[in-house]
Formats: C-alpha cells, sequence, structure tokens
C-alpha cells in the first residue's frame, strides 16, 4: 500500500516535499520507501529544478545535509544501494548549484562528515558520483553538458580541489591500517580524480600508494590507482622519470618476481599496471623521436627494453586474464622494433620470446568444453583473436622467423600426432592457418612468388595432407584440418594428386559422416567452398561425389525423432555443391540435363505427397513438420540455381525444363489454406531465383502466383511480395505492362486494407510493420515510375490515380519517416519530370501547384524533420531536386506562381 502510495504521489505536485520530511525526520525505516524518496528528490532535480522558489531549493540543500547528518548517529548503516542513490542525489544537486548557489558544496559536506567513518564513507561515494557526472567516458554529453562540466571542473580545480586532497590524504593516513574498505575506497577516488586534477598536488601520495602495494587487502586498489597516475598526459621526460621512479621502487620490493606470486586477482591488476607503464614509456618514445630528441629516446628505449623480460613473463603466465591485460604493451613493442633499421641480438631474442608465447597460449586447456561451449569458453576466444593481432604484428617486424618457427612447431608435432595431446596437434595446424593472414599475398596465391616461402607452406601443407592426421579423434583438429585446407585450396593446383585424398575425408566418418553434429555442419559449409574453389579440377571425380552424397540429399521426413545426419541447413551446402558439380563439368548439355534432373525429381515427387498430406492434416503440429519439409524441398530446388549466374548457363546447360517443372510442381503450395506464411516465403524465394535463370519463361507463372499470394495476406505477406514485383517490373519493363495494369490496383487495396486496420496505442511491433509496408509501397510506385512505366498508374482511371497521388504526398509530408519521405520525393519529381509537361495529363499542373509545391515547403517545417539525421538529409535533397524538377518542367510560371500566391499564403514576403 504505501510503494502504490508513493507512486500516486511521485506524479503529484508537491510530492518531493514529502519525500523530503521523510528523508530528514527518517520517517520510513523500509528501505525500499527510503530508496523511492531519493528517487522523488532525483526526478525533482533532474527534471523540475527551476520550478521551485528559492526557499524551496534551500530546503532541498539542507534536507540532505540533515540526512547526512543522521548517518553518523544511526545504530546501524543505511543498505549500500541507498547510500549510492543518495550520493547519486548529491552529485545532481552539486552539478546543478555548484556553479551559482552552494559554492561551499565540499567543505559543507567535509565539516558534517570529520573523519566519522560513516560520515568518510557517503563523502566518498559522492566524489565518485560528482566524477560519473562530470567525466564518465560511458556517457554521451550534450555540447551544453560538456562545456558546464568543463566550466565545474575548472572551478573546482581553483577553489576546492587542493582541499578535498588534503582531505584524502588524511582518510588514508587516518584509516590505511585499520579499515581497508574506506581505504579502498578513497584509492578509487584518487585514480578517478588525478586524470583531470594536477599532478603535483598528489606527488606525496606516491610513497603512500607505494607502501599500499605490500599490503595485501589494499594492492589491489593501489594498483589500479598507480595505473591512473601512470596513464596521466604529461611532457614524455617527466613521464619516462616517473615510471622508471615507481619501477626501481616496485622491483626493489620483489613485486617483479611473478613466480612467487599465487594471488592471480592482484597479478591481473599488476600486469594491467605494467601493461600502462609499458604503453606510457612508448608514447614517450615516439613523442621525443618526433621532436628530434634522439638522446632522450634512446634513453627511454632502454626504459622499454628493461621491462621486456617482465612482460614476458606476465604475457606466458598461465592465467590469461593477466596474460590479456599485458598484450597491449607487447604489440606496442613489436611496433616499435618495425620501425627500426636493424635488430639488436637482444631484440631478436625478444621477437623470438613473444612468438614462443604466443604459441603456447594459443593452445586449449585441459578444461576446455567443446561439446558446451559457455562463458569461459567464448572468453578464451577472445583471448585467441588478441594473440591472433600480435602474431600479425610478429609477422611485420620478421616473417623469416615467423615462417621458421611455426614450420618447426609444425613438422616435429605432426611427425608424431599419434601419441601428441590434441591441443598441441590443434595449435599446430592452427598456426599454419593464420600464416595464411599473417603474411598476406593477394587473391591467395601462397604458393607463388617468393621461393622459400612458396616452398615452406608447400611443405606442410603436403605434411598436412598425407600424414594421416586427418584421422585423429579430437573435433578441434578435424575443423582444424579442414579450415585449413579450405584456406589453403590454391595449393590443390600445385599439387592435384591430393584432391582424392582430401575428397575421402571431407566424404567419410572424418567429415560430413563425422560423429560428431557440429563437425559434419562446418564440414558441409566447407566442402562447398572447397568444391567451388577447385572448379574444373573437380571434373575426374565429379560423378563418385555425387554417387557418395546421395544419402545426404534425402528430405528428412517430418516425423518426430527422425535423425538425419545433416540439419536442414547444412543440406542447402550439400544441394549447391551438387549443382556447381554438375554445371562446371564438362559433360554435355544432355548429360547435365539428366545429372540435374536426377537431383530434382526425387524433391519434386516428395512434395507432392507432402502437400497431400499437409490438406488432409488435423493436428497443428502435424501441420508445422510437413509445410517445413515442404519448404525445405523448395528451398533445396532453390538453392541448385545458386551454380548458374544467368539465362544464359541454365540454357548451355540444358536445365530450363527441370527447373520449369519445379515451378509447376511447387506453386500449387501456394493455394493451399493451411501454414500459407511458410509455404508462400518458400515459393516466392523460388520465384525470385527462377526469375533470374529462366528470365521471361517465368512470366506465364507470374498472374496466378500473385492472385493466390494476394489472397488474404498480413502485412508481412505484403512487404515480402512486393519485392518481387520490384523485380519484375525491373527487369521485363514494358513486357509486363498488361499485367501490371491488372493487377495494380488489387494490390493496393490489400496494401491500403491492411494500412488502416486499427492496431492499439502500444503495439510497437504492429505500427512498425505498418511503416515498413508503407514503405514497401512507395518503393513499389519507384520502381514503376522509375522503370518508365507511368501509364500503369495513367490507365488505372481518374479516382484510382488521385488517390495513389494524394498517398505520396501524404507519404512526403505526413509519416516522420525519411526514408519513406526520400522515395515519395523520387516518385513526385518522376511524375513532374513525365507528366509536369505542357502535353501532361489533364489536371496534373493543378495538381503540381496545389499539392507537391506546398508539400516541398511542410515536409521540412514538420517538427519530426530531424536535419541531424543523414536520412532526413537525403530526404531534403530529393525535395530540393522535386522543386527544381518543377522549375525545369514549368518555367516562369512557377516562380511566378510562388511570389504572388504560394509565399504570400505562408506569410513569406517575396
Amino acid at each position: 500500500q504505501a510503494l502504490a502510495y508513493f507512486e500516486q504521489l511521485k506524479i503529484s505536485q508537491d510530492a518531493w516535499q514529502v519525500c523530503a520530511e521523510a528523508l530528514a525526520q527518517s520517517i520510513y525505516s523500509d528501505d525500499h520507501i527510503k530508496f523511492f524518496c531519493f528517487q522523488v528528490l532525483e526526478h525533482q532535480i533532474k527534471f523540475k529544478y527551476s520550478e521551485l522558489t528559492e526557499v524551496q531549493q534551500q530546503l532541498i540543500r539542507e534536507t540532505l545535509i540533515t540526512w547526512l547528518q543522521a548517518q553518523m548517529l544511526n545504530p546501524q548503516p543505511e543498505k549500500t544501494f541507498i547510500r549510492n542513490k543518495a550520493a547519486q542525489v548529491f552529485a545532481l544537486l552539486f552539478v546543478t548549484e555548484y556553479l551559482t548557489k552552494w559554492p561551499k558544496f565540499f567543505f559543507d559536506i567535509l565539516s558534517v562528515v570529520d573523519l566519522n567513518p560513516r560520515g568518510v564513507d557517503m563523502y566518498l561515494r559522492i566524489l565518485m558520483a560528482v566524477d560519473a557526472e562530470l567525466v564518465d567516458r560511458d556517457v554521451v554529453h550534450t555540447s551544453e553538458a560538456t562545456r558546464r562540466n568543463t566550466l565545474l571542473k575548472d572551478t573546482m580545480r581553483e577553489q576546492c580541489i587542493p582541499s578535498l586532497v588534503e582531505s584524502w590524504y588524511q582518510i588514508l593516513q587516518n584509516y590505511q591500517y585499520n579499515n581497508s574498505e574506506l581505504t579502498c575506497q578513497c584509492l578509487e577516488v584518487v585514480g578517478a580524480y588525478v586524470s583531470w586534477i594536477d599532478l603535483s598536488l598528489i606527488a606525496n601520495f606516491i610513497n603512500m600508494l607505494l607502501g599500499h602495494m605490500s599490503v595485501e587487502v589494499l594492492r589491489e586498489e593501489a594498483c589500479d590507482c598507480l595505473f591512473e597516475i601512470v596513464n596521466k598526459g604529461m611532457d614524455p621526460i617527466d613521464k619516462t622519470k616517473l615510471v622508471e621512479s615507481l619501477c626501481q621502487v616496485l622491483q626493489s620490493a620483489g613485486l617483479f618476481s611473478i613466480d612467487q606470486e599465487d594471488d592471480v586477482d592482484f597479478l591481473a591488476r599488476f600486469s594491467k599496471l605494467v601493461n600502462g607503464m609499458g604503453q606510457a614509456l612508448i608514447t614517450s618514445w615516439t613523442k621525443l623521436i618526433k621532436n628530434g630528441d634522439m638522446k632522450s629516446a634512446q634513453d627511454t628505449l632502454q626504459a622499454i627494453e628493461a621491462k621486456v623480460a617482465l612482460m614476458l613473463q606476465l604475457l606466458i603466465h598461465e592465467d590469461d586474464d593477466i596474460s590479456s591485460n599485458i598484450i597491449g604493451f607487447c604489440y606496442d613493442y613489436l611496433h616499435i622494433l618495425k620501425q627500426l633499421s636493424a635488430l639488436s641480438d637482444q631484440q631478436k631474442a625478444n621477437v623470438e620470446a613473444i612468438m614462443l608465447a604466443v604459441m603456447k597460449k594459443l593452445t586449449y586447456d585441459e578444461e576446455y568444453n567443446f561439446e558446451n561451449e559457455g562463458e569461459d569458453e567464448a572468453m578464451f576466444v577472445e583471448y585467441r583473436k588478441q594473440l591472433k593481432l600480435l602474431l600479425d604484428r610478429l609477422a611485420q617486424v620478421s616473417p623469416e622467423l615467423l615462417l621458421a618457427s611455426v614450420r618447426r612447431v609444425f613438422n616435429t608435432t605432426l611427425q608424431n600426432w599419434q601419441t601428441t595431446r590434441f591441443m598441441e596437434v590443434e595449435v599446430a595446424i592452427r598456426l599454419l592457418y593464420m600464416l595464411a593472414e599473417a603474411l598476406p599475398v593477394s587473391h591467395g596465391a601462397h604458393f607463388s612468388g617468393d621461393v622459400t616461402k612458396a616452398t615452406a607452406l608447400q611443405d606442410m601443407m603436403r605434411t598436412l595432407v598425407t600424414s594421416g592426421v586427418s584421422a585423429y579423434q579430437h573435433t578441434s583438429v578435424t575443423l582444424e584440418f579442414f579450415e585449413t585446407v579450405v584456406r589453403y585450396e590454391k595449393f590443390f593446383a600445385v599439387e592435384p594428386q591430393h584432391i582424392p585424398t582430401v575428397l575421402m575425408a571431407f566424404l567419410d566418418h572424418r567429415g560430413l559422416r563425422h560423429t560428431s553434429p557440429k563437425v559434419r555442419s562446418r564440414t558441409a559449409y566447407l566442402f562447398s567452398r572447397f568444391v567451388k574453389s577447385l572448379n574444373k579440377q573437380m571434373n575426374p571425380f565429379i560423378e563418385d561425389v555425387l554417387n557418395r552424397i546421395q544419402d545426404l540429399l534425402e528430405l528428412s521426413p517430418p516425423e518426430n525423432g527422425y535423425q538425419a545426419l545433416l540439419s536442414s541447413d547444412d543440406q542447402l551446402f550439400i544441394y549447391e555443391t551438387a549443382g556447381v558439380l554438375i554445371v562446371n563439368s564438362e559433360y554435355s548439355a544432355e548429360r547435365k540435363q539428366v545429372l540435374m534432373r536426377n537431383l530434382l525429381t526425387p524433391l519434386m515427387e516428395k512434395f507432392k505427397v507432402l502437400l497431400e498430406k499437409l490438406m488432409m492434416a488435423q493436428d497443428e503440429d502435424r501441420q508445422m513438420a510437413l509445410a517445413d519439409c515442404l519448404n525445405h524441398a523448395v528451398g533445396f530446388a532453390s538453392r541448385t540455381s545458386k551454380a548458374f549466374s544467368n539465362k544464359q548457363t541454365v540454357k548451355q546447360c540444358g536445365c530450363s525444363e527441370v527447373y520449369l517443372d519445379c515451378l509447376q510442381t511447387f506453386l500449387p503450395a501456394l493455394s493451399c489454406p493451411l501454414q500459407k506464411e511458410v509455404l508462400r516465403g518458400g515459393v516466392r524465394t523460388f520465384l525470385h531465383r527462377m526469375i533470374i535463370c529462366l528470365e521471361e519463361e517465368v512470366l506465364p507463372f507470374i498472374p496466378s502466383a500473385s492472385e493466390h499470394m494476394l489472397k488474404d495476406c498480413e502485412a508481412k505477406d505484403l512487404q515480402e511480395f512486393i519485392p518481387l514485383i520490384n523485380q519484375i517490373t525491373a527487369k521485363f519493363k514494358t513486357q509486363v505492362s498488361p499485367f501490371l495494369q491488372q493487377m495494380f490496383m488489387p494490390l493496393l487495396h490489400a496494401i491500403f486494407e491492411v494500412l488502416l486496420l486499427p492496431a492499439e496505442e502500444n503495439d510497437q511491433s504492429a505500427a512498425l510493420e505498418k511503416q515498413m509496408l508503407r514503405r514497401s509501397y512507395f518503393a513499389f510506385l519507384q520502381t514503376v515510375t522509375g522503370s518508365g512505366m507511368s501509364e500503369v498508374i495513367a490507365n488505372q482511371g481518374a479516382e484510382n490515380v488521385e488517390r495513389v497521388l494524394f498517398t505520396v504526398i501524404q507519404g512526403a509530408v505526413d509519416y516522420p519517416d525519411p526514408i519513406a519521405q526520400k522515395t515519395c520525393f523520387i516518385i513526385l519529381s518522376k511524375l513532374v519530370e513525365l507528366w509536369g509537361g505542357k502535353d501532361g495529363p489533364v489536371g496534373f499542373a493543378d495538381f503540381v501547384y496545389k499539392h507537391i509545391v506546398p508539400a516541398c515547403f511542410l515536409a521540412p517545417l514538420k517538427q519530426t524533420f530531424d536535419l541531424a539525421d543523414a536520412q532526413t538529409v537525403l530526404a531534403l535533397s530529393e525535395c530540393a531536386v522535386t522543386l527544381k524538377t518543377i522549375h525545369l518542367k514549368r518555367g516562369p510560371e512557377c516562380i511566378q506562381y510562388l511570389q504572388q500566391e504560394y509565399l504570400p499564403s505562408l506569410q513569406v514576403a517575396p
């Protein structure tokens, strides 16, 4: 009841006063009500503060201070979520009042809290909330807020930062040995403020922080705080000195002995600190080189080199978080080496050490769960991506060294793969795979050009395909084998004798018939890529491969619990592969036609049987299963046609007839009253493909197909049907003019009917569907007018033409959808170009002046016409084109109309 009462209060005018009183007098003990009171105050300060009188504003200030005083006397501290919300309210008030009414904000708070632990806790939370308001990098501020924040920070620097820093020092001095929680909070505050206050103010903190690095409960926060100090922008020579002095102390405190430390959480923070120090030194080196100060640059480079041993220890650490945190420094260090003209022996040794570390860290660990990948696995995959960037950078510094190292690891591992652990075999093949991107060439030409490189890669590929490693009993190795074979498909142009071996691996229990569904699925995709890339080299194997994949092409029956080897998505790739094999073969057209018939006839036969079953099915689940199955059949037939680029190739292969038979088989599904959405979707996609493959041979089928698709359809059906009509219109233009004229108004009636359906006010998805349908409708009109077929519209009778034109005007002005508005203006300027001259349709000139010209002015004047939005700018330019076209077609008469009639009607002086 109390909460319902507060919800009412929130809306009322003086809710904040009730809440302020409740907080100041501690009326309620329920935490949620206290939280709610702060929410009401937050709402008031954020949105309605200027409506309050001076006295009321003073009351809010006093309320917060009274509440703060009470915190130190309460027997129990408030819950954390209440303290955080209170701190946010204080921070909001600070942002609103500090520059005007409450310059003593911090001093007032400090005088209340002094060194009382509960008071200090609130003071530190308020400081963090203020920092979040002023400098939170994750919040996108308006330019006005950014200006205000800059002014607030400048004023704070002048008036109170030294006192705040002094208070932090006292808190740390007072609590560092007896209250780790407050000390850590205070260190967090120092870390947050360091980025925008004068570093000299906290110079005397550094020794204290370094002391904290040896205190177990404080060292993680101290690490983060030092990281922020190191990250602060400053003169490069000073930065180098600062980092070096920190390192000396940390080293003498024994913190560089990584192997003696077993607290991984601390090491992760420490790794981030070392990374910050390394990157800070590299930034200094870059600046010094730019300034031409070679002596200082050399000193800084020495300082960088001195950290490499520590960096390597962290990079190779078994905990991936610790390793991941140092990758930035490692990457930037390699970038320096890339710029040096020659590397010293030590630097070469460093490159090699980084390379070995990367190879080791790329390896999966025992715990990785391949069958059920969760969050840990996802993190390792991300970490591997970071390591890949390091490997690419290593290749830029020393490609020869990388190639030699990978070759050594690869050959050693593959010689004894039967007795080697899976993760080592996987990483050996993975490294070969990664070389393809690390050593860039154009169009995968790894096996020509540079002889050393080509020979090395060729040797490794030969070893990969002849070693028998494809039979290794672990999914990660199997997948890596197939990925690598496909990545280096150009190898098989150089050594085609290995093609049969690899094809067998794809086709048997190692690939498409593997026990793991994951391997089967990925292999289906890779197999289609492999076959496509080999093209004519597949000729000797075509019949054999087609026979071997026969069972994988079977349409899974719609029975529950039937376990097919491949999912229907995977089968799409197999059908595409079959199509490619037939089309790219050197067989005669007759032979190709026979093979294509063999491929598609089983689908057509199954389709007819299943469609009959669907017509009789009573149970909805059964209907859905049958409809899905029918849809797969259409999808598979559709996918085989991807092997053809256009009608020419279909004709050359003698395959037009087979596809026309498919069309005749599939089209009856459109008149099935059950599962309309699924069936229509499949047939529609097939029609899209056939328009490309069969061109005008499809035309006889279009009218009846369209008629069926327009029967009792919904927004989504129409929205997906219109692109089909657009494709036909744009491709065949005047050839389909009679058909378009006949179906133009039925299509429009169907669209208008759906658009006029009442929808609930808050139904977002219905509103979005209507918006998308409206866009599709305008896209249709644009296609018709743009394909030079305006007569299709003109022949619909005066009343209908007028109705269509008004919908376009409405779309250009009334709907706040810039994409649709742009299309509408394109349609209008096209119609003006076609009909706007002296010989245009009767009454069109009138329409131009009464409706099109006003639309060009009213649309940009709308509140919703937002010129900060790129789509709206495009709409505006089309609007301008429309006016320009009117002027071109109507000449001085247009200017005269604007000067004497239209602009005066808007109270604009001519």
